[in-house]
């Protein structure tokens, strides 16, 4: 199998056109996200950013484009409408997976004026679909979606949380079909990808921001193996690794793709995973591009070769 699939990451868009929002939309947890967009973050997420972003992911080509999460700065319909948009510019729903994030689920909202605006791009392949696919987040999530030697296997952590906090869970149900996807795809031998929002290593983020069941997770993973985890939520560059019965399993994190940049650690990236087998498993060059204040545009910053073994069923 001599295959090569490139996988394109980002994360954290925080899409927002909060100049004519509404007084009672504010009126619950919304309000403080509003007054830190106002003081602090519409200074900070800035859509040229994200645009100069889009124009160089187009120049690179990737087989498929993931996007981890917080798409939406407050989860406001607006939002989900402007980003519905943005995801039509990256590609068709074949070629863009997307899974929520916090801010997404800011507050609890209607589905079929927020996510149901995304579902194309959420749910898994047809074979795996259930009854009712599409309709909620139980019926939505974990996906699975197949694509060459990849298996993109989408997690969502997003809930709505008390003022100040940012948390999330996984929950029973997603395990439990989590634990029957993994199997599945690892007898098939495919290049298992999980996309999740929030990182499921502890220490990558503060307690207020932190994966709740993150144990319970990573107790899966330990079970049934995977080769890769992806996810957002931290806004800086992140390299863990979680430590399983079949070997360490790498956990990178992506800053935002609309990050101006207070610091260089925290300016707008997206990663670019070009993924093939070998003899002995799978070969992975990474490749980081980041934004260029100076240049106004992204460029490469550094590229690694990994080395990870296969997993035999």
């Amino acid at each position: 199998m001599n295959e090569t699939f490139t996988l394109a990451h980002l994360s954290d868009l925080h899409l927002s056109s909060l100049n004519d929002v509404k007084v009672r939309e504010l009126l619950n947890k919304r309000i403080y996200g509003y007054l830190k967009w106002q003081l602090k973050r519409r200074a900070e997420h800035r859509r040229e950013v994200l645009d100069a972003l889009l124009h160089n992911l187009k120049s690179t080509t990737p087989d498929h484009i993931a996007v981890t999460g917080d798409l939406t700065h407050l989860g406001l319909p607006r939002e989900f409408r402007e980003a519905r948009d943005v995801l039509k510019s990256l590609g068709s729903p074949s070629q863009v997976t997307v899974i929520p994030g916090n801010h997404d689920t800011y507050v609890s909202t209607d589905w079929n004026s927020t996510f149901a605006l995304w579902t194309d791009y959420m749910l898994s392949d047809e074979a795996h679909l259930g009854v009712n696919a599409g309709t909620d987040e139980h019926t939505t999530f974990p996906s699975l979606r197949v694509r060459g030697i990849a298996a993109l296997i989408g997690v969502s952590t997003a809930r709505p949380s008390a003022p100040l906090l940012a948390v999330g869970s996984v929950g029973q149900v997603q395990l439990q079909k989590l634990e029957k996807i993994l199997v599945e795809t690892r007898k098939q031998r495919l290049f298992r990808v999980v996309l999740i929002h929030h990182p499921p290593v502890e220490g990558t983020v503060s307690w207020r921001k932190r994966l709740i069941d993150a144990s319970a997770f990573r107790s899966v993973l330990d079970q049934h193996g995977v080769e890769l985890i992806l996810h957002g939520h931290a806004h800086r560059s992140s390299l863990n690794h979680l430590e399983t019965t079949a070997g360490m399993v790498p956990a990178i994190g992506v800053p935002s793709a609309s990050a101006l940049g207070r610091t260089s650690s925290r300016r707008a990236r997206y990663h670019l995973y070009r993924c093939k087998a070998n003899p002995g498993g799978w070969e992975m060059v990474v490749t980081i591009m980041c934004y260029s204040p100076a240049q106004q545009a992204f460029t490469e910053e550094t590229e690694k070769h990994v080395v990870l073994p296969r997993l035999i069923a």
